[in-house]
């Protein structure tokens, strides 16, 4: 044995000293490989959307209603398993309701009570007894363990359990019962959580969204180019900062930014009154929902949006100077403009300019700020860098997310792989090198870290915070992948051609299957039983746009889960469900509200597509957590060996 093994075995004999101990351990973790896979459930472009993210959360896709259907065939009839659906997302609501209108009371807690355990029993089944008991809520731990586990020692098992039951109902502890029973239901239906992307804007909750996933208990996320802004933004960046103001003001949400993380826009908006006080803003539109904004904001809103925009283009016209690597002066739009005629010079051709009132902006340094737009992104930088809520949002983030991610057989990433015409692997340069395909990610999110987490005022805090704002926005980046942001265009021109953003060749060539096999080879997977996951474009299904492509060796899940998307794609978003039976896509219908959930025992009205289905069931050793218990499994017979033939000697215990 050499020296190094030795040394190592050592270390694991202080773990299980004896050959008793690594027997059972060995023992333990074989039997945990047979065991059927746990759900994994992906959602993809969020985008601010708390209320149905939190209803798609809690009915699993529809996983806790097929759980239902499976447990009670046809011995409950469809109004009860509605109802019982509902009690499980909603518990807390649905029983206010239910003691409302329930004229036996201790009746349907009883009748309640039994569904509920049968129910957890069911989704309890794939785990450990270990696991489950880490899930059980801590106030009712010992007493559901007895209810969703067999007692073979028990003579009459049902008086047994009945009597549990009616005891819970006499001392009053019904409602709390059956609300740990529903969380708990909850919880062990997902295993873990793939959030593929774009969390924050358009929508007005990512910080509730942001809370929820931060007490989640098994989640990964592979960051969006709206996740990087809000990260670029946290870090201090102006440019970031400005965009997210940006599309806050466009979409309604400042109130958000000052209610949820306590940023005061008073500065900007004070400014915005006093500098554009007799301009329409006609350009500048909210694009709001009418039943969540106070209209008395709109004109203030407008001109706050017109106000933030301008000084947006004048810091990404800095920031593009300054970078030439970046190969975006393209973009540089404020010194093409003709202020007399009120018409912009783009590649050659000339438009005329629906708004030309652009009084802060000097002519003959039009990308300079001016006294007090600087004044203004200073006290809103200090603000961003010491909002607390924020910061503890993006250090989240950067724990548990990253640009791609390699799990259980499936490459997850938000945007695309940047291929050139060729249909190759798009080369980038970037600091002096070329990066393409696997490698092109790993740099950008190496650049992340260092933009938020280096020394303020060093060269790698700047490049890396500016090379989020590129990831937000450049072409070349895996996360955005168009040609151009058009966001200038989108404001002051109407010809519809300039303002059109075309997407890399990767949207083309993934119609292709040996190009999704080549990506799958360039991050490591085996190109027959994987998959790619993916995110960022909206499937506009309405059009007949599909997400599954190359026979569902690639999906792409975003459905429009945005509302501002759903009139485009026709769907309220795609979700996916991966368990040991295969993979499933959910397209889903609006969310109305918990509100009518709760009172029309209404779910979300899912449509499921089988992806993939396999003959024989898919077991933990199948999974990459099965791979690192087969490695111990390897270490500790090793020990084993060790022990017997003399080599480490079982400690005395």
């Amino acid at each position: 044995m050499e020296e190094m093994e030795l040394k190592y075995l050592k270390g694991l004999a202080r773990q299980y000293p004896t050959i008793a101990t690594a027997s059972t351990e060995i023992i333990n973790l074989q039997s945990i490989l047979n065991l059927p896979k746990g759900t994994e459930h992906f959602l993809s472009d969020i985008h601010g959307e708390y209320e149905q993210f939190k209803h798609v959360l809690k009915n699993g896709s529809g996983s806790i209603r097929r759980k239902i259907d499976d447990e009670f065939g046809n011995t409950l009839c469809i109004r009860d398993k509605k109802s019982l659906a509902t009690l499980i997302y909603y518990p807390q609501q649905k029983m206010e309701r239910v003691m409302k209108e329930e004229t036996n009371l201790d009746d349907w807690y009883k009748i309640t009570l039994h569904r509920l355990i049968q129910i957890c029993k069911r989704v309890s089944s794939k785990y450990t007894r270990s696991k489950v008991r880490k899930a059980l809520p801590k106030d009712f731990a010992y007493i559901i363990e007895e209810l969703i586990t067999e007692k073979e020692e028990v003579s009459d098992k049902e008086a047994y359990y009945n009597e549990i039951i009616n005891t819970i109902i006499r001392i009053n502890r019904a409602p709390d019962f059956i609300v740990a029973l529903c969380k708990l239901i909850q919880r062990l239906v997902i295993d873990h959580l793939h959030i593929v992307g774009d969390i924050y804007d358009r929508g007005p909750g990512a910080p509730q969204i942001m809370d929820i996933l931060m007490h989640y208990h098994s989640v990964d996320i592979q960051w969006g180019n709206h996740d990087v802004l809000w990260m670029g933004a946290a870090s201090g960046h102006l440019a970031c900062i400005a965009n997210v103001l940006r599309i806050s003001a466009k979409y309604g949400n400042l109130d958000t930014i000052e209610d949820a993380y306590g940023i005061n826009l008073i500065p900007l908006a004070a400014f915005a009154l006093h500098t554009y006080k007799d301009d329409p803003c006609e350009c500048f539109r909210i694009d709001y929902r009418s039943d969540e904004y106070d209209v008395r904001n709109l004109e203030l809103d407008r001109l706050m949006h017109k106000a933030i925009t301008i000084i947006q283009f004048k810091l990404e016209g800095q920031l593009i100077q300054s970078r030439p690597d970046f190969e975006m002066n393209s973009r540089l739009l404020l010194d093409k403009i003709n202020y007399k005629d009120q018409t912009i010079t783009i590649d050659g051709q000339v438009y005329k300019l629906d708004d030309c009132h652009f009084p802060t902006v000097d002519p003959k340094d039009p990308y300079r700020l001016s006294p007090e737009e600087e004044k203004i992104m200073q006290r809103v930088q200090t603000a961003f860098v010491r909002c607390e809520r924020l910061q503890q949002h993006v250090r989240f983030l950067l724990l548990k997310g990253s640009l791609y991610k390699v799990y259980n057989s499936n490459l997850l990433y938000h945007g695309c792989i940047p291929f050139d015409e060729k249909g190759n692997f798009k080369k980038v340069r970037l600091f002096g090198q070329e990066y393409s395909g696997k490698a092109l990610y790993d740099l950008l999110e190496s650049y992340v870290r260092k933009g938020y987490y280096s020394e303020p005022g060093s060269k790698e805090k700047k490049d890396g915070q500016d090379m989020m704002w590129y990831i937000w926005s450049n072409e070349n980046s895996p996360v955005y992948g168009k040609a151009k942001m058009a966001t200038f265009e989108r404001y002051f021109i109407k010809d519809e051609k300039i303002r059109s953003e075309k997407k890399n060749n990767y949207y083309e060539l993934i119609k292709k299957e040996e190009i999704v096999n080549r990506i799958l080879e360039e991050f490591g997977l085996d190109t027959k039983n994987s998959h790619i996951i993916n995110g960022h474009m909206p499937v506009k299904v309405k059009k007949g746009e599909q997400p599954i492509y190359c026979n569902g060796k690639l999906l792409i899940i975003d459905g429009g889960f945005s509302k501002a998307y759903q009139k485009q794609t026709g769907i309220a978003g795609y979700t996916l469900v991966y368990n040991s039976f295969g993979l499933r896509l959910v397209a889903h219908e609006p969310f109305e509200s918990m509100e009518a959930a709760v009172e029309n025992e209404s779910d979300i009205h899912s449509d499921m597509t089988i992806v993939e289905q396999v003959l024989k069931r898919r077991s933990v050793g199948d999974t990459d957590v099965g791979k690192q218990l087969k490695d111990q499994i390897r270490d500790l017979e090793k020990l084993l060996d060790a022990y017997r033939e003399g080599s480490i000697l079982e400690a005395d215990v």
